[in-house]
């Protein structure tokens, strides 16, 4: 599995605090290795995002990714209020 990141994601993931971003690249990393592994709490999104899926970098942030064959393309990074509201 590879990743890429949107112009969005790498904005939003820039203001994430350096906590967050280190627990972030921790979640990557096991991403990388195993996507549904079940710490990151791998989970398809409904509504207008039914095409996305979803992983917890921490109790209250999510990063929202689209899959197309083995590369993931994560779009967006913030707590679950600023991505769903």
């Amino acid at each position: 599995m590879q990743y890429i990141t949107s112009k969005q994601f790498d904005k939003n993931f820039s203001k994430l605090s350096k906590k967050i971003k280190e627990k972030a690249i921790q979640q990557f990393k096991i991403f990388l290795t195993d996507p549904m592994d079940q710490v990151l709490g791998n989970h398809r999104l409904h509504g207008k995002w039914s095409k996305y899926r979803s992983i917890n970098i921490t109790g209250n942030i999510r990063a929202i990714y689209i899959q197309n064959g083995e590369i993931a393309r994560f779009i967006d990074i913030g707590t679950h209020s600023e991505l769903y509201s």
